[in-house]
């Protein structure tokens, strides 16, 4: 047997050590280390532990490569911080060129946003920034002018408006974003990502082409869909799951996004009971137009996900895939009623869910939802009615890395001194892990020879090592795609 062989290897949870010899990009076989072949190459894995490789099922990737080189408005605590952090960003007005400002949290501001005070702190420089879950964009005059939308006194638009916006700061060079995507991947690759399903909102298919085709190889990736390119989609005979030609066995169709609802941070997730502050949210697409993409996607071969936050939302959703007698994902699924748990795994949706989230949006959840916060983030509740969860990030809204979404999917806690939110809804690291692996358990053979290697055993490490976990190497397809001096 030739090809590659991973000697001194441990499965978590047990101590003993086999090689597991790679040929042609697939796990070939397994063995005690006495007895592995002579190979091309042998690599000492020194005792690591061996996973499947991790998948990251939602993230925007354009918009994480451009979120780290745009001006960082997490941690403003209110409106009048958020202007003083933009104003101390711009050493000069360049009217040439817009400002971009990213990850800024209104919903527990004290004061709001408005177009005067970003105009003050801003002046002639054409300035937009862009809300943590990109549901909302704050601009000044110059930028409104520049970019030809209407805005009231608050200067913020929302939803459709904002998302058409996001894509427009996001034309820049070519060389430029594929420059900035590939350190993104080669990043996520260190963390022991092997592939990512890309939800970007634009024809995805040829931005991802380029980029292969320009030496891009640090991910597998799968790109989404949207309605606007459904039937150019399937006139080309694209269907979800398809490998793409000219892909190098990287890229694939993904499902077909649709949203439906809005964000808690912008209160436009679709809710049934009213916001404190009035209104049910938003709901996008209404559910005989909803019905309709899905029975299209069934006839063309696509696999729906539906973006839903609020529970009307997700019963919306749910009703819809039911009546299209189609399976699919819902995407976020982060407030469900009691009595739609069980429709998931009946129905045969899957929840893909960002554990991040929950610990992001706590305290506008319970500003938002009062009272009926025990079934925001259900994700123990989802898998006891029989769900199964996918785990993501939705990078740029929580980075892309998945220890940081399983360590808040089995923790629901984080270092800042509060206890556990809600810690009924905690997943076990098994659960995480496997959520995170699209169910695969374990290495077996004939599997993609896509493949993690850590430092520390997963399943009885510490919380914060387990949520920084120390990442020795990362293959796809038997290739090293990170390395951190092992190989």
């Amino acid at each position: 047997m030739t090809g590659l062989v991973l000697a001194n290897v441990r499965i978590p949870g047990y101590a003993a050590l086999y090689s597991v010899h790679i040929s042609d990009g697939r796990v070939a076989g397994f063995g005690a280390d006495a007895e592995s072949p002579v190979a091309a190459r042998v690599i000492d894995a020194g005792g690591r532990c061996l996973l499947p490789g991790l998948w990251d099922e939602h993230v925007h990737m354009t918009q994480w490569a451009l979120h780290a080189n745009r001006i960082d408005l997490s941690g403003a605590v209110n409106a009048q911080d958020a202007a003083a952090v933009v104003r101390s960003s711009m050493p000069g007005a360049d009217p040439a060129v817009t400002a971009v400002g990213v990850g800024f949290r209104d919903a527990l501001w004290p004061d709001t946003p408005s177009l005067a005070l970003l105009d003050e702190a801003t002046g002639s420089q054409p300035t937009a920034l862009v809300s943590h879950d990109l549901h909302s964009v704050w601009l000044n005059t110059a930028a409104a002018r520049r970019y030809a939308v209407q805005v009231d006194a608050s200067g913020l638009l929302r939803e459709d408006p904002a998302f058409a916006l996001t894509r427009e700061l996001g034309r820049l060079p070519d060389t430029v974003v594929d420059a900035w995507v590939a350190g993104a991947a080669r990043a996520a690759a260190a963390r022991g990502v092997v592939g990512v399903v890309d939800f970007e909102m634009t024809w995805n298919r040829d931005p991802w082409l380029r980029r292969i085709a320009g030496g891009f190889d640090a991910l597998r990736v799968d790109a989404g869909v949207y309605p606007a390119d459904l039937e150019r989609a399937a006139a080309e005979g694209m269907r979800t799951g398809q490998e793409v030609d000219g892909g190098k066995g990287l890229l694939r169709v993904g499902p077909l996004k649709v949203l439906i609802d809005g964000a808690l941070n912008t209160r436009t997730a679709y809710c049934v009971d009213p916001y404190p502050f009035g209104g049910h949210g938003l709901l996008t697409v209404e559910p005989e137009e909803l019905l309709a993409l899905l029975e299209r996607a069934r006839a063309t071969g696509f696999l729906p996900a539906v973006h839903a936050i609020g529970d009307a939302a997700n019963q919306v959703a749910l009703d819809a895939f039911e009546r299209a007698g189609i399976g699919g994902r819902i995407e976020h699924a982060q407030f469900v009623r009691r009595e739609d748990l069980a429709r998931f795994g009946s129905l045969g949706v899957l929840a893909s869910v960002q554990p991040v989230h929950a610990l992001d949006d706590r305290d506008a959840a319970e500003t938002n939802w009062p009272g009926r916060t025990d079934r925001a983030f259900p994700l123990r509740s989802l898998l006891d009615a029989g769900a199964s969860l996918l785990l993501g990030s939705d990078a740029p809204v929580a980075p892309l890395d998945p220890w940081a979404a399983m360590a808040a999917a089995t923790a629901r806690a984080r270092d800042d001194g509060r206890g556990p939110w809600h810690p009924q809804e905690a997943i076990t690291r098994g659960q995480a892990l496997l959520a995170s692996s699209r169910g695969r358990s374990q290495v077996r053979v004939g599997d993609p020879a896509d493949l993690v290697l850590l430092d520390a055993d997963p399943l009885a490490a510490p919380d914060a090592v387990f949520a920084a976990m120390p990442v020795a190497a990362t293959l796809v397809a038997g290739r090293f795609t990170y390395d951190g001096g092992l190989a």
